[in-house]
């Protein structure tokens, strides 16, 4: 169905909204420990909590919004004709678009 395009659109557009929390939560994790360790970034110097605050908070929010895009995301893909790389792509690149304009802001 071609009309289903931008109901898809419109749909990862709003989970990009919702998204801009867990996709800081992934940046503020990797930036602080595995890109810290291997020099790309710097830690944090007030990041003192270890790592249970992250198994705590950072992995049901990020693992919750990973289920619902996926959920969301599924029955939409089978009603429109694009190959299943492109639709996949297109609709990360959609929701990560709310946190590139932040970050340009």
């Amino acid at each position: 169905m071609p009309g289903r395009w931008p109901v898809s659109l419109g749909v990862n557009l709003l989970l990009g909204v919702l998204g801009v929390v867990p996709v800081w939560l992934l940046w503020y994790f990797a930036s602080n420990w595995p890109l810290a360790a291997l020099g790309l970034t710097q830690r944090e110097p007030t990041e003192n909590d270890g790592v249970l605050p992250w198994l705590l908070i950072g992995i049901p929010v990020v693992g919750l919004y990973g289920l619902l895009w996926w959920s969301a995301n599924r029955p939409l893909r089978r009603g429109i004709t694009l190959a299943p790389r492109t639709y996949w792509l297109l609709s990360t690149a959609a929701t990560l678009l709310p946190t590139v304009v932040l970050i340009a802001l």
